[in-house]
């Protein structure tokens, strides 16, 4: 391939790289972390207010009594299938940071019980689909959306940069005194290696953000009108069961027989709960979530049904039973995208896969940063200052990555350090994050790039540490309000981890910073600047 060529895809790579590269980092960084949601969940919840179980066959006693006592519950509330044949049943109370669970005591009455919500999980969740970008949960998936579509542009002008040499230097990484070259070797090795994840990543992402632009184009162009009829009545969040005559739709089926229903049209799938809508009200729907491992499934696989005839709604993403071509095709999107499927195995790769991910821009920002120095040299000798723009992008790199990873930490911890200190807590996690998220950003400006990176490693450092110290507080002193529960000291384990990879990247940060160049970003500063 012509040198030229190259030199014009290499240039498209790198801006590319630089215009989407932060965003990307929190949504990559933001998303390897959730990748165990059910798990932090877990974490942040209070071993004496989880929710109480009971035996499936009473779940239509708990049922009808919540129905009555409780109103807002027919707006959504979940049973959950738990091991040994039991079950659990919660809810969301209207308007509130609180969860409401439902069981009954020996005499067969209704017990209920309210705690608090954290909802740190979802809201790191939120982070990696909008990356933080305020405006709103639609603005920030639009514009993720728009920035995937600049990020694919990069992954193809990447992959043609190293068309010449792929073979040859695939698996190289050049470990010596020139650190620009070992981060560029390390930056392909990953790029190409984790090639098709980063394709499903940048096609499915642009799909989920701008589809709301996307199917108003298809409707008017392709479909005449009907696109939008079409899809409510294909989505199964939307759907709502057709009222019959003469129905009483208080009368609800047995759980038990939703089951069984369920299990005969897809025997090997694995039902884990029921989330039922408009319960005892005209056009209740029953929505069954759950997995078969053997299929790329959308959430694992769901199927909607009627609560009060059993009859089948939407099986179109339920594995195992008869569907379209196109409803398998989207379930299997789906699942590449989230992970939801083949069980830890695939979870704990979709982790690192993230964490390369995030790797990937960190470090395509710093070979734009260290090449500016090259380029302002322009055959001279001695100390070259840099440019404005390049001291500008230097310390919008650090603060951001640093700040995304030091927010994330210590909103997590917040979870189990304000847990029943504070009204709403969910509120507290959005401000603690972009706190810390901010303040580091306007640090690294402050300081400069090489002072504010040390600096603010130290302060990830710390900010991690917070999440196995409120469990160590919780085990030895559980008066201060805090818990240990062995059940997540996975968690605290990782937390643990994660701290002392910071604590390298600390000391080898601090050793660059003092022995680098004086005309580097990330050696010390030169005088007045």
């Amino acid at each position: 391939m012509r040198s030229d060529v190259i030199r014009v895809y290499k240039t498209v790579h790198t801006w590319t790289g630089i215009v989407a590269g932060l965003a990307l980092f929190i949504a990559f960084y933001a998303g390897a972390v959730t990748m165990f949601k059910d798990t932090l969940d877990a974490w942040v919840t209070p071993p004496a207010a989880n929710t109480q179980v009971f035996p499936l066959t009473q779940a239509s006693s708990v049922i009808e009594q919540t129905l009555a006592s409780f109103p807002d519950a027919r707006r959504q509330f979940t049973l959950r299938l738990e091991p040994e044949g039991q079950a659990s049943l919660s809810w969301r109370a209207r308007g509130k940071a609180q969860r409401i669970s439902a069981t009954l005591d020996t005499a067969g009455k209704l017990r209920t019980q309210t705690r608090g919500l954290s909802d740190a999980a979802r809201f790191i969740d939120i982070l990696h689909m909008t990356a933080g970008i305020p405006g709103g949960f639609s603005v920030g998936m639009g514009v993720m959306g728009v920035v995937s579509l600049v990020y694919g542009l990069a992954l193809v002008s990447g992959v043609i940069v190293l068309l010449p040499s792929l073979i040859k230097d695939l698996f190289v990484v050049r470990v010596g005194r020139n650190l620009k070259r070992m981060w560029l070797d390390a930056h392909n090795v990953v790029g190409i290696l984790s090639l098709p994840f980063h394709v499903v990543m940048a096609l499915s992402v642009v799909a989920f953000g701008l589809n709301d632009y996307i199917f108003p184009v298809q409707d008017r162009v392709i479909y005449g009108g009907t696109l939008d009829a079409t899809r409510q009545a294909q989505n199964p969040y939307f759907a709502k069961a057709p009222v019959e005559p003469g129905v009483d739709p208080t009368r609800l089926l047995a759980p038990g027989q939703i089951l069984a229903a369920v299990k005969q049209r897809a025997p090997a799938f694995e039902p884990r709960e029921l989330s039922y809508r408009g319960a005892g009200e005209p056009g209740a729907t029953v929505f069954v979530a759950g997995d078969d491992p053997r299929y790329l499934a959308r959430s694992g696989g769901f199927a909607l049904l009627d609560p009060v005839s059993g009859r089948f709604l939407n099986a179109q993403f339920l594995p195992g039973a008869d569907g379209t071509a196109w409803s398998a095709a989207t379930s299997a999107f789906f699942a590449l995208h989230f992970g939801s499927y083949g069980g830890e195995t695939i979870q704990w790769a979709y982790l690192f896969l993230g964490l390369g991910g995030a790797f990937l821009f960190y470090s395509g920002n710093l070979l734009w940063i260290e090449s500016r120095r090259k380029a302002e040299r322009r055959g001279e000798s001695g100390v070259v200052k840099q440019r404005p723009s390049t001291y500008f992008m230097a310390a919008l790199t650090v603060g951001v990555t640093l700040g995304c990873m030091a927010g994330i930490s210590a909103t997590l911890a917040a979870g189990k350090l304000l847990s029943g200190r504070v009204a709403d807590l969910p509120a507290w996690h959005a401000r603690i994050y972009y706190t810390v998220f901010l303040a580091s950003i306007g640090w690294a400006f402050l300081r400069g790039a090489a002072r504010g990176s040390v600096e603010l490693l130290a302060l990830t450092i710390c900010a991690t540490l917070l999440v196995p110290a409120a469990s160590v507080i919780g085990w030895l002193v559980p008066s201060t309000g805090m818990w240990f529960d062995s059940a997540t000291v996975g968690v605290d384990i990782c937390a643990l981890i994660a701290a002392g990879c910071f604590g390298w990247m600390l000391r080898v940060t601090a050793r660059r910073v003092a022995t680098g160049g004086r005309d580097s970003v990330w050696g010390r500063p030169l005088h007045g600047t």
